[in-house]
């Protein structure tokens, strides 16, 4: 752990546990899921302590201040002390969970298989 380097993005958010690979951080990054400081940004661009990092990763999204850099992907107790999550990202975060187990899973109502008048009721759906 480096404190006052700068390290490509790609490789800081591989080594802060983000994503598994750095192909698929990099990708993020090209993707426009990743900003640094409100800008869109390259893999290649080196980011230092103190700057502001948003990461969007499906439904979820973090909000960081960089306070480390690393080039070595490490446990996560140490990817950890990399970054300091805001506090609106973290109610954020956790509104959205909140929100996801209130709402009404579609898949409740199916009760076993569907019956022979359940099965025509879907063959006519799907061909109209």
């Amino acid at each position: 752990m480096t404190d006052n380097a700068a390290i490509r993005i790609d490789k800081w958010l591989w080594a802060a546990r983000f994503f598994k690979t750095r192909t698929l951080a990099t990708e993020a990054v090209d993707g426009g899921h990743v900003q640094v400081n409100g800008t869109r940004i390259k893999p290649s661009r080196a980011v230092r302590p103190g700057e502001r990092v948003q990461v969007v990763i499906g439904e979820q999204s973090w909000e960081l201040i960089v306070l480390a850099v690393a080039d070595k992907r490490g446990p996560a107790s140490v990817a950890r002390t990399l970054y300091e999550e805001t506090a609106e990202s973290i109610a954020a975060r956790l509104a959205r969970i909140e929100a996801r187990r209130q709402e009404h899973e579609p898949a409740d109502d199916i009760r076993g298989r569907p019956t022979k008048r359940d099965r025509r009721q879907m063959g006519r759906v799907r061909w109209e």
